[in-house]
């Protein structure tokens, strides 16, 4: 479902520019669930967000179902830049849950989630209103769907974020730290409804600090430090018999 080739990205310009990925390839199997740790700083928020083009790649190429992102390439391999409404239109694809929220407070619950369908994809009012209806209540917000985020609290905001993204039917979920943001006691609440997706076959990244999640949920489990994959492998593997001094280190603090 995903391909990530050889992908660099580098904030700023020659002496000066931070290179925050330095080389990533990565498979995401369709219907799978890959998680993604490392420490701050490592490049596992900007991975996400060259995935699905808010941020533009200095080299290397993303495939999401087969078809480049954010380039075409031409008969002799030269890509070249697609136009911002074509990779809107790519991204249209993939749902993505920030840290925040970031969700219109001026809107409800349900104007939150039917927002994009009708004014990204021209669904009438009518069928985005139901189709946000039974995705709130998917999420397990039925009894709140009128309620403004300031009356939410934060693992319910960050379950509207995940219904809103839904709404637009994407083929890939990118969760990044979803969790984070949120009071210990709430973030079961935001885990059972990814781990509902993830049973559903929804294919999701989530870069997370959420072992337990990982060891439950995930097919494939990422390490990265430094702008690089540095171990992978399947939960078990990983997890439990780390083979790189620095994820034995990582998991000694995080555990």
């Amino acid at each position: 479902m995903v391909v990530v080739r050889g992908v660099h990205k580098v904030f700023g310009r020659g002496a000066d520019g931070v290179h925050v990925l330095t080389g990533v390839d990565l498979d995401v199997a369709r219907g799978s669930v890959t998680v993604v740790l490392g420490p701050s700083g490592s490049g596992k928020s900007t991975l996400l967000r060259c995935i699905n083009e808010l941020e533009e790649i200095t080299a290397g190429s993303v495939r999401v179902d087969g078809e480049l992102m954010g380039y075409r390439e031409d008969a002799k391999g030269v890509l070249h830049r697609l136009h911002p409404k074509v990779i809107a239109k790519q991204r249209s694809r993939i749902g993505m849950v920030f840290q925040r929220f970031h969700l219109f407070p001026h809107k409800t619950a349900l104007e939150n989630v039917m927002e994009a369908p009708v004014q990204v994809r021209g669904l009438s009012r009518a069928a985005a209103r139901q189709r946000a209806l039974e995705l709130l209540e998917r999420v397990g917000l039925s009894d709140r769907v009128d309620h403004y985020p300031a009356q939410l609290s934060g693992g319910q905001q960050q379950r509207v974020a995940i219904a809103r993204a839904l709404a637009m039917d994407p083929e890939l979920m990118l969760f990044d730290e979803p969790t984070s943001a949120l009071d210990p006691e709430l973030v079961g609440e935001v885990l059972a409804v990814m781990q509902d997706l993830a049973r559903s076959g929804m294919t999701m990244i989530v870069v997370t600090h959420e072992i337990g999640f990982a060891r439950e949920v995930a097919d494939h489990v990422v390490f990265m430090d430094d702008g690089a994959i540095v171990e992978e492998g399947a939960p078990a593997d990983v997890l439990d018999n780390p083979s790189e001094p620095r994820l034995r280190d990582f998991l000694a603090h995080v555990l």
